[in-house]
């Protein structure tokens, strides 16, 4: 019986998933898999060896090598044919930025962690708001602030305006991790960005628009109107062969995710 293949740790999903050269009229897509980004991204930019990234992805040095040809190959098809390249799928797990990973060098989630972690009450629940100007920011991906609610016996104890600090809607999802947050109340969304929430446990209410203190106060009282299947096309590429969980590996839409 053959050995189940070992998921890839992943720090953090790239801020650009799709590359099409100017003027290319060619309709052939080449597609580089998480796992095969991550050993280009380790090792061509970080600069880390081989051995220091097979460490740090949680794989043998054989593995990275493998993996790390199949990218190289795939790059070299891309720019000397002048594709289309798409970052997605793949067999791999996103890193929480929480446990001690020793070799990891430069982690993103757990600078994220870092940056953002929030205590919370035992009784505390916390809701937070794609934010802009009071109203609620219409594409999750580019939300430039959060509005972070404390909730205790179904009232608002407490708020805050979170800033992103920049980050894409790749690193979003453990901004809001790292705050400890329950619920997101949001505009569209991407499936990526769907996925990665619920991979940590938030609970999303996508499709809303208005006030945000008042988006609150309708949640809290049960009526909020959202709309379950709310999207948003503008990084929606995510969502497309891959999910963002912790534990084992299984099949999705051509590829492999890691899920909970």
């Amino acid at each position: 019986m053959a050995r189940p293949r070992k998921c890839r740790r992943v720090c953090n999903l790239p801020e650009t998933n799709v590359f099409e050269p100017a003027g290319s009229r060619k309709g052939e897509t080449v597609i580089l898999n998480l796992d095969e980004y991550e050993t280009v991204r380790l090792i061509d930019w970080v600069g880390l060896s081989q051995e220091q990234c097979s460490e740090q992805m949680g794989v043998s040095r054989t593995t990275v090598q493998l993996i790390y040809a199949a990218a190289r190959k795939k790059l070299a098809h891309a720019l000397v044919e002048g594709l289309t390249l798409r970052i997605e799928g793949g067999e791999y797990e996103l890193c929480d930025g929480e446990a001690v990973f020793h070799s990891c060098r430069g982690c993103l989630k757990r600078r994220t962690c870092e940056q953002y972690q929030k205590p919370k009450g035992e009784r505390i629940m916390r809701i937070a708001v794609t934010y802009e100007d009071g109203q609620v920011f219409q594409h999750f991906g580019h939300t430039e602030m959060f509005k972070v609610y404390d909730v205790e016996d179904g009232k608002v104890s407490d708020s805050q305006v979170v800033d992103t600090n920049g980050q894409g809607h790749g690193a979003l999802a453990g901004v809001l991790k790292a705050l400890k947050v329950d619920a997101l109340i949001c505009g569209g969304i991407g499936g990526g960005a769907r996925a990665a929430l619920d991979a940590g446990g938030i609970k999303l209410y996508g499709g809303v628009s208005g006030s945000a203190d008042a988006a609150v106060e309708a949640l809290l009282n049960g009526k909020l109107s959202f709309d379950p299947e709310a999207r948003c096309d503008h990084h929606d590429h995510h969502g497309e062969g891959h999910s963002c969980g912790d534990h084992g590996c299984s099949h999705h839409e051509g590829g492999h995710f890691c899920g909970e």
